[in-house]
């Protein structure tokens, strides 16, 4: 195991569950320290298609973070501190539309964070800091990302809303449906401060949301259970991970986007990895 920092780096960063260390090549384990701790696990490098790629298991490997409690900002910390400045984001997520059932690849455009009680900032000493977030996903990965997911055979979801609740409980039957009524599209508990923290550190962002469940409101039955969830996501995992080679192998070497330069003209409380 290298310990950070070396000579270790990468390009493209992928934050997901466990299930994806075996779609990369020639992997190894970087522990990296962060101002903000110790990220989820030790950090997986290998390759991907010649490219360089960055692995954070986001619930630790042996799944020990609920979703509230994954330490969101080392994580990101440490990508970036490996030189990574593209991040993919495969996530489990529930469904607030019939028209999304359990199967359906979305790659929403919007984020609701219904949160409680996480950090969600590097910035916490200067009151000029204020980075926009407007649209939260970087356009050019939802753009690669749908590209590839049509090719590769999919029948992507293209746009929608996510809603990111605090967890790790799922939402009542009420709260469903007073989501779904609002117009949003998808429920998951990862999402945010995730997509934030990267905006913050100029990264890009493109989640990948696979619908493993309708939500409780949305369809009549015991409501979610984490079975069904885990049985979902585990048919579809080898499509998914199939699919990130896809995009990584796609993304651009030069970013043309304007996640680089949100930062631009302010004065950061902190440096940058």
């Amino acid at each position: 195991m290298t310990n950070a920092l070396s000579s270790v780096s990468a390009e493209i960063g992928v934050i997901g569950g466990s299930g994806f260390y075996s779609f990369l090549d020639d992997i190894e384990e970087v522990r990296v320290d962060t101002p903000f701790g110790e990220p989820s696990d030790t950090i997986a490098v290998g390759e991907v298609h010649g490219r360089r790629v960055a692995f954070v298991p986001r619930h630790g490997r042996d799944h020990r973070y609920p979703p509230h409690r994954i330490p969101y900002r080392a994580n990101l910390w440490a990508l970036r501190s490996l030189g990574v400045r593209q991040v993919l984001a495969p996530s489990a997520v529930g469904s607030l539309t019939t028209t999304h059932g359990p199967g359906t690849l979305a790659i929403p455009d919007q984020l609701v964070d219904r949160t409680t009680g996480r950090v969600q900032t590097y910035y916490d000493e200067n009151a000029a800091i204020h980075v926009s977030f407007a649209d939260p996903y970087c356009p050019a990965g939802r753009r690669v990302a749908l590209d590839a997911a049509r090719t590769a055979g999919w029948r992507p979801v293209d746009g929608g809303t996510l809603a990111v609740i605090e967890g790790p409980r799922f939402s009542t039957r009420a709260e469903s449906r007073w989501y779904a009524a609002q117009g949003w599209t998808l429920v998951g508990m990862t999402g945010h401060p995730e997509a934030v923290l990267a905006r913050e550190l100029a990264l890009c962002y493109t989640p990948l949301c696979l619908v493993t469940d309708l939500d409780a409101g949305i369809e009549e039955g015991a409501g979610v259970t984490m079975d069904e969830v885990f049985r979902v996501f585990g048919a579809n995992i080898e499509r998914l991970r199939t699919l990130m080679t896809d995009v990584v192998k796609a993304l651009p070497s030069q970013r043309e986007c304007f996640c680089p330069h949100v930062l631009d003209g302010m004065k950061l409380p902190l440096e940058l990895p």
